[in-house]
This record gives C-alpha cells, structure tokens and sequence, in this order.
C-alpha cells in the first residue's frame, strides 16, 4: 500500500502515513479519503469545551448582574431628619398666655404684695415648666428616614438607638388634632413586625402629612427593590 499523497509504502493497516502523516483510514482500496477540509476559524465550533466555557461565561454574567443588585440596595441614603417641633406645644402655650392673664387680673383685682409676689412666682413656674418640657422632648427624640431603615434615637444622658428595617413595616398613619391642623403638625403611628417596636409614635412631627406620605413612598419602593433583587438571585 502506497500514500497517496507522498507515494511511500505503508502498511495496509496503517491510519496515517508515517512518512508525510496524511490520514490514510477509510479507503479498503488502500487510497485515503484525501486531505481533510481545513477549518474556518469564523465559523462556530460546537466542541463541549466551547459549550462549557459558554456556560461558564453566562453564570458570571448572572452573579455580575446579582452583585450589582446587591450594591445598589446596600447604598444608603438619607431622605428626611427631625424631632420634636415646638409648633406640637401651641396648645400649651396657648394654656399658659391665658394663666397668665388670669394672673394678672387677679393681681389688679387684689393689689396686695404678696398677691402679687404669689402671681409672679406662679407665671414664671408655668413658663419655666412649659420650656422644661419642649427642650426635653426635642433633647429625647430624634429620627432619621434612610431608604433602607426608619432610625429613632431616644434618652438624654443615656441614648437608645433603633433601627427598624423599611420592608418590616405594614401600616403608616397619622393623627392631629383641631389645633395641631393650624400649625401642621402631628403625630405618625407605624405598626410593623419589629420585635422591639411593633408599634412606633413619633410625637410632635412638622409638616406630618408629608412625612407620613414619604415613609409610606419609601417603604413602598423599598418592598419592590427587595423583590427585584430576590428575582435577580
């Protein structure tokens, strides 16, 4: 048996030729199928290496997207900040003008000294007592609105910090009263599966209506990232 290509002899049992290496198997006759039909470098190859490294390429695309998701929830922001508005007082301070009108007219009405002495002491205690009250209260409270977390500090001397995670929250509400409506202010309820603070009250909110809504918007859009995100994974 003689290769086609360089005309050695060869064993007729052979597969290549062992002097130029052209395939020679497939041909009984002992002529080989002739050369084999070079490959195009553009086209697919269907190889299981090139299915794995396929493969292989998708899944990182997959957890590329995922720690996207994951970076854009973890970026915290924060949307609002207070306390304790003094406006939540205007009823107290309202209380407090008309005592001291009271006073003074008893203090005409029976110009005494000590009457008079006993009024002072009086009208100051009450304003001393109403100031006490509005700096505690804006000295206890704090809150901040991220759009992750609702965080709400506590104390004076001894300061508390809780944090309750926006998508744990169920219900927002809020309540004012005839004079609170003048002034805008109020009181906003949350209710949410927080184990320390199933139920928050946040006292004495300016502009409540606005807040109320912005929790209520942020925790929304919170809920739908989270479950963007859990899609992704």
């Amino acid at each position: 048996m003689q290769c086609y290509q360089c005309g050695e002899e060869v064993p007729r049992n052979a597969v290549f030729c062992h002097h130029c290496g052209t395939r020679l198997d497939g041909n009984p006759s002992g002529e080989a199928n002739g050369p084999e039909t070079p490959v195009d470098p553009h086209e697919p190859d269907d190889s299981p290496q090139d299915a794995s490294s396929s493969a292989a390429e998708s899944f990182r695309n997959s957890v590329a997207q995922r720690n996207r998701a994951g970076r854009e929830l973890e970026q915290e922001e924060t949307l609002w900040e207070g306390g304790y508005a003094s406006k939540a007082m205007l009823s107290r301070w309202i209380f407090s003008a008309l005592a001291t009108v009271g006073a003074l007219i008893v203090a005409i009405m029976w110009p005494h000294q000590y009457v008079w002495i006993g009024c002072g002491v009086f009208v100051l205690a009450l304003w001393g007592f109403q100031a006490f009250i509005l700096v505690s209260r804006q000295m206890n409270v704090h809150y901040r609105l991220t759009n992750q977390r609702f965080i709400h500090q506590t104390g004076i001397l001894r300061r508390v910090t809780d944090r309750v995670d926006l998508i744990d929250i169920d219900d927002i509400t809020f309540e004012q009263g005839i004079i609170d409506r003048l002034v805008g202010v109020g009181s906003i309820r949350i209710s949410s599966s927080d184990r320390t603070h199933p139920e928050l009250v946040l006292a004495g909110i300016e502009d409540v209506a606005r807040v109320a809504g912005l929790i209520d918007e942020t925790f929304r859009a919170e809920r739908r990232r989270r479950g963007l995100f859990v899609e992704h994974v």
